[in-house]
């Protein structure tokens, strides 16, 4: 099933195959569609590899029983109208507190998220909050940035490869159009000197560990926490690093650097320094620790946690 998504699809294809062979779920995922037209039907297909019993499946009745939308332990939620209505969600709560049917996950769908309007987001929210033992979320958004904070921060992260029009620009006006959904923020951002500054500090904190690995725990005043010291930064910057590490996948398996066209030498330095295999996992490590940062209040900790975890591939 997910070997349809290997080609276009190569970085998120990874994770999952990896999340898939180490079983290790998250609660929530939030896939970032970017403008890719079948977003949906890869969210599906990770919903049937969740669910389904067989390793190797071919088509199996469950898997059927998914695509016609009558599988017990699924629920899609689409948009009512202009938007997700809160009794769309009160209702999957309370379907979801039942004891399961058929095996023992339940997966709910939220397609075209960015519609969740603030009702219908705050009950969400309670939902992720809380998260129950056998109980997954995919949320699908074309925009990731019309999302809260909040629900962004719970959920890891999927961005897949699309339409978003990035061309002619440089680095830096890439990263405010992707953390910006209007032009009066994405003006804001590319006006405020501090923030290249703060790209400019995350890369040197990217290149001083590749560098020195676990030695810079050593000095992560110097290199982190004088540029980003609370949460909603760490929560942007994390993002970004994400951003980052997946371009230096995509060149190393020849695709298409999206963002950080403008550090090719740093790209193709950590490229050398790491395999497929060492990219994918600090892109599921920083990706899964980048959810935890709305639970955790001794943010030095965290970032600690973090370097150890991409040092020791532990997850």
């Amino acid at each position: 099933m997910l070997e349809q998504y290997q080609n276009n699809q190569p970085i998120a294809y990874q994770i999952i195959k990896n999340t898939l062979n180490k079983k290790h779920f998250a609660h929530a995922y939030l896939i970032d569609t970017n403008g890719y037209d079948k977003g949906f039907d890869f969210a599906l297909t990770f919903a049937k590899l969740l669910l389904c019993p067989y390793e190797k499946c071919i088509n199996c009745m469950q898997c059927k029983m998914i695509d016609d939308n009558n599988f017990p332990e699924l629920k899609i939620i689409n948009p009512d109208g202009n938007g997700i209505k809160k009794e769309q969600l009160t209702e999957l709560q309370e379907e979801f507190n039942k004891k399961s049917i058929v095996g023992n996950k339940k997966v709910y769908i939220i397609n075209k998220a960015e519609k969740l309007n603030v009702n219908s987001a705050n009950t969400i929210l309670k939902f992720l909050e809380e998260p129950q033992e056998g109980i997954i979320a995919i949320l699908i958004t074309n925009n990731i940035y019309q999302l809260l904070d909040t629900i962004i921060s719970r959920c890891q992260i999927i961005s897949l490869n699309g339409q978003v029009d990035l061309e002619n620009k440089n680095t830096f006006n890439k990263i405010a159009q992707l953390l910006t959904d209007n032009n009066e923020d994405y003006n804001n951002f590319i006006n405020d000197e501090s923030n290249k500054e703060k790209l400019e500090a995350l890369l040197k904190f990217i290149k001083y560990y590749e560098n020195n690995h676990k030695k810079i725990l050593l000095y992560m005043n110097d290199y982190w926490f004088n540029y980003f010291n609370d949460k909603q930064e760490m929560s942007k910057y994390i993002l970004i690093m994400i951003y980052f590490y997946k371009d230096v996948l995509n060149y190393k398996i020849n695709c298409n650097i999206e963002i950080f066209n403008d550090y090719l030498d740093l790209i193709e330095d950590i490229a050398n320094k790491n395999t497929v295999d060492n990219l994918v996992n600090k892109i599921t490590v920083i990706n899964e620790h980048r959810t935890y940062l709305e639970y955790n209040a001794n943010l030095n900790l965290l970032m600690d946690k973090i370097i150890i975890e991409l040092e020791s591939g532990v997850r």
